[in-house]
This record gives C-alpha cells, structure tokens and sequence, in this order.
C-alpha cells in the first residue's frame, strides 16, 4: 500500500496540536501494572497472562547459528528475511496461487502447505509481506513502527489464539486511547476515548458520576431517541439514542467526518450503533479476553508462517493482472483472491466501490520532552480544529527494541484520512452495499477461485477476524474439498 508518507527531521516538535501540553509523563504510557498494560483490575482481564507466550523459530534459528551472529554481534534479534521479487523462474503449474501477502492469504497458504503438502505460489504487488501489518525498526531512530498505521492485536476466539502462538512470541498489552477533545467550559483536556466515567467527568461540568449506577442514569438521561419511534435511519439517529447529543458532539460527529468525509447523518445506522456506551472507569479500547503485542514486531509473524517452507512460493513486486495479460500466470487448481473484488472484475467497466484511504505525516523528534511527544502511544483529535484523525507515537509500545525506551528521540504518525490512495476502509452506505452485492454474485460464479479478506469481502475485518475467515475456509477445503467461506462477511 503506498499511503503519502514524509519522515521529517526537526530539531523540536511543532506546535500545531491543539491543546498539547508543556509537561510530558517520564517512560512510555503505563499503569501500576507495567509498560502497556491497564490498571488494575482491568489488566487480569487479559488471558494473555504471562509476560511471553508463544514461540518463534526464526529468532531461535537465529541464536543457534554462532556464525551468523558472530557476523553482526551488535544484533539482538534476527536479521529480515530476504524474499525473491520478481515473476522469474517460476514452476510451471502449482496447487495453490495466492493473490496478496497479507494475512488472509499467508494463513491460507500455510494451512494448504502444513496440513496438506500443496504447492503454493504467493504473488505480492508490494515490496513486503505482511499488507497492512507490516512493521520495521527504523534505521535511523531505531524504533519499530508500522507503515500503514497502528495494529493492535485482539481476539475472543481461542482458535485465533492458539493459531498466532505459533509464529511469534507475545507479551501482554491492553490497548488505550485518549483523546485531546474541547470540554464545555472551553478547556481542551485529554480523555479516555472511548469515554468512561472519567471522560463524562472531565468534559462535563455538571457531571459527577461516581459508580456504575449513576453513569447508566447518565446516558438515560443524555439520549435522544429517533423521532419516528423506530430503529435509527443514519449514524446521526444511532449516535444520539446511544451516548446522547453532548458526547456526540464532543467526540464523535467530528471524527466520523473526519474519517469518512461525510457527517453521521450521511452514514449507515450500522456505523455509529455500537458506540461504546462504559459505565465503568475500565479505559482498555478492547475488551477481548485474549490481547497482546508481537514481541518482535508483526512482519516475523509471516516470516515464520511462509519462510523455509519448501511447498511455499512467496515472490514480492509481482502484480497477479499484469501477469495474467501476459499468460506469465503459472497453471493452478485454486486461485485465492485477496485484493479488492471490484478490481478483479474491471474489465465489466462496472462502477467501483469507494473505499477510505489514510495519509501518513511523520515526523522525528529529536528532542522531545523526557523522550515523548505526547502522554500515549494514540491520542485522538475529534475536534474540527485540526484536519487529522490522531497522532500515533510507537515509542509507547512495549515490543520496542531492548533499552529504546530510555534513549532520546521519537516519532509520530499524523493520520489524515482520503479519498484516494490505497483503500483501507469500505464506506458503508447502500449504495456501495448493493454495488458489492452485485459484484458478490459474480464471484459466487466462478470455479475454483476463492475471494478472501476484507478487500475481497468489502468488509473491514480486524486481524483475529481476518484470520478466523481464512481458516474456517481451509476447513471447507479440507472437509468438503471447496475453498468457502463457513459464515458471511456480515456476521463477523
């Protein structure tokens, strides 16, 4: 994905955010508990107990081979994999032709390869493996950031669990949001987003809400049901019957324009319908039973699932339709698709699906008060007085490379949400839901060709979902010899 993105280096940070405080925390963002961990007793929430689960034979590999770390002895971790680009010296015909590095894909690929010896042939557009998940250690600054914007990892289903467990160590990490929002004297104060009793509190000045009790007679009485007695017409109605016009306004209505370039009232009811409505104090943005990060970085993740397997192909830099205008597409019983499903029938000259896009700013930090730029690895901008969503600073985060915390220097990630560029999010509305609709008629049609992932399903699926998708799949292959889905994209 090649989102606009300009690393700058400054000698101090700008004063273009809105209400930035002058006194920064000392560390990363942490609770009593740890680096990247909620307070208590939110943090025993997570199953993902021990401080490192899960394994990772690359890194082991590596350690194994005194030669090769004798070559770098000033490397802690192993060094990237290096992956073929290019379209040469290809078999002639293989089981299995995956379309896109991304998770979708790699988990397909791994399972047909492990559990049942195909061949199988990966063609990445990219440079990398890994989509939207790939991450690096930058060079210069020597901090791990992710090119296509934060990831978080979070799962319900032990399944996915035990599945990820086996291609990466992880440490526990619970993920919370602030946000810079206006309070209604007027004052810019940073708030837990989603919003608990302590953002109520701290933007409200009528608000004293003490307990869970007095926080759901709150909302009772903040909320303003449709007017036609019915279910919510649009993200607006959704919006009010759940937080109420105050949250709203302060927290959500802009941000929803923002991200989407359209108001609420523009947007799917389904949008805004599951607002978080917390009675608690509890500011963990997940509540999934199992979350955790990486401990050495996403990008291993792929690494260990598809290297040094002698049935698996992985070839970057490879576009799958330039190929096939040129008959370079070699022979194979399935091909799985995992790119956008309107580009894979454009030569129908039917309309395209819209889709949100993101636009990175980056910026390095040379001399950041106490090492950071800002109180948390997210802080959100729902106001209208800047044009991006949120500023992102991976510092924060706890699978950093060993002693980065304590050295000087940072970057941040400003996120401004577009129109063009690669697609990141479909935009629900109904038209584009009937337009993927048609287009889901026509792929239900062909034979032996698999649409898998959210681009190919229009769906925005988080990464266990994209995961779980992909493996109730290869269940149908295994089972029923088909490469089909076990629920639609829409009960994910």
């Amino acid at each position: 994905m090649t989102c606009e993105s300009s690393l700058l280096d400054v000698a101090s940070s700008s004063s273009r955010e809105v209400g930035r405080p002058r006194a920064m925390p000392r560390g990363p963002f942490a609770s009593s508990t740890g680096v990247g961990r909620a307070e208590p007793p939110w943090d025993a929430l997570n199953r993902c107990e021990d401080v490192v689960v899960g394994r990772d034979d690359v890194y082991e590999s590596w350690r194994a081979d005194d030669d090769a770390r004798a070559a770098s002895p000033a490397r802690v971790d192993a060094p990237p994999v290096m992956w073929e680009k290019g379209c040469s010296n290809l078999s002639d015909a293989y089981d299995v032709v995956v379309v896109g590095c991304g998770l979708s894909g790699a988990a397909i690929a791994e399972r047909c390869s492990r559990a049942l010896g195909m061949k199988v042939l990966i063609l990445e557009r990219r440079d990398h493996v890994g989509g939207n998940c790939y991450d690096y250690v930058d060079e210069k600054s020597d901090i791990r950031c992710s090119k296509y914007g934060a990831h978080l990892f979070h799962t319900k289903h032990q399944r996915v669990w035990e599945y990820v467990k086996k291609f990466s160590e992880w440490t526990p990490y619970e993920h919370r949001v602030r946000g810079r929002a206006r309070a209604s004297d007027g004052e810019m104060r940073l708030v837990p987003i989603p919003p608990t009793r302590e953002t109520v509190n701290a933007l409200f000045e009528d608000a004293d809400v003490t307990n869970d009790a007095e926080m759901e007679a709150w909302y009772d009485a903040e909320r303003i049901q449709p007017a036609s007695g019915g279910a919510p017409a649009n993200g607006e109605e959704a919006a009010l019957a759940r937080v109420g016009p105050r949250l709203y306004e302060a927290i959500f209505k802009h941000y929803t324009k923002k991200q989407w370039d359209k108001y609420p009232e523009e947007l799917d009811a389904s949008v805004l319908t599951r607002l978080p409505c917390r009675t608690t104090n509890d500011d963990r943005y997940f509540s999934d039973a199992w979350q955790a990060l990486p401990r050495r970085g996403y990008t291993r993740i792929f690494e260990n699932m598809l290297a040094n397997d002698p049935n698996v192909t992985v070839r970057l830099e490879c576009d799958y339709f330039e190929m096939k205008k040129s008959g370079k597409v070699p022979r194979h019983e399935i091909l799985v698709y995992t790119g956008q499903i309107d580009s894979y029938y454009a030569a129908m000259g039917m309309p395209k699906l819209e889709y949100r896009s993101v636009v990175f700013e980056e910026e390095y930090v040379e001399d950041a008060d106490e090492g950071y730029y800002q109180e948390a690895m997210v802080v959100n901008y729902p106001g209208p007085d800047v044009p991006y969503t949120r500023i992102v600073e991976y510092k924060h985060l706890p699978n950093q490379p060993e002693g980065r915390h304590e050295k000087p220097g940072t970057i941040i990630a400003r996120e401004y949400s577009s129109a063009t560029g690669e697609p990141y999010y479909p935009v629900p509305n109904p038209a584009n839901r009937a337009l993927y609709e048609k287009y889901a008629e026509l792929a239900a049609k062909e034979e032996n060709v698999a649409f898998v992932g959210r681009l190919a399903s229009y769906k925005y699926f988080n990464m266990d979902e994209a995961i779980l998708n992909a493996l109730e799949m290869f269940d149908n292959l295994r089972e029923r010899g088909v490469l089909d889905p076990k629920r639609a994209p829409k009960d994910f």
